[in-house]
């Protein structure tokens, strides 16, 4: 059972609506204007029982965050729910997926270092990948017109899963 849900993401107005904060995105729309508060170096809330955090700490460091939320309310890996961006998955692609290989992304792989596995359950958002140029600038871009409709309708999907997971 889901105890906690993540969204991985950047801080910052430069990285709002970039394709690495499609989950801040997703945060942003199920928690709507619910009370926030600051926790686990987070922005925090809590819906139906369930604790959600947006880390403050930028993409890489994420494991800061979740280690301290998992640590303070003792639990284990398989009870958090990893948000993400997914470069492997075409634009708008929402997968649902337990355990599992990191494919590179530093996040993830901050988190399974401080948790000490990699047992989390993952909400895989594809954003794509550039047919050419540079990985790091892509992910840092927004998103074309023609490809926030399928983050629309991908942010719905993503919803509609977490609500069958919890």
């Amino acid at each position: 059972m889901i105890k906690l849900i993540v969204f991985l993401g950047n801080p910052g107005q430069e990285y709002k609506n970039t394709r690495h904060n499609v989950a801040f995105s997703l945060f942003d729309e199920i928690v709507g204007n619910d009370s926030l508060s600051n926790k686990f170096h987070s922005i925090f809330a809590q819906k139906s029982g369930i604790k959600l955090i947006k880390p403050m700490t930028f993409m890489n460091l994420s494991g800061t965050a979740v280690s301290e939320a998992a640590s303070f309310y003792k639990l284990k890996s398989n009870e958090i729910l990893v948000c993400h961006d997914d470069s492997e998955l075409k634009v708008g692609e929402v997968r649902h997926q337990e355990g599992g290989g990191l494919k590179g992304h530093k996040g993830l792989k901050d988190i399974a270092q401080r948790l000490g596995n990699d047992n989390f359950q993952r909400l895989r958002i594809g954003i794509g990948r550039p047919k050419y140029g540079d990985m790091r600038i892509y992910v840092l871009s927004p998103f074309t017109k023609e490809e926030q409709i399928y983050i629309k309708s991908a942010l719905t999907e993503a919803q509609n899963i977490i609500k069958k997971l919890i």
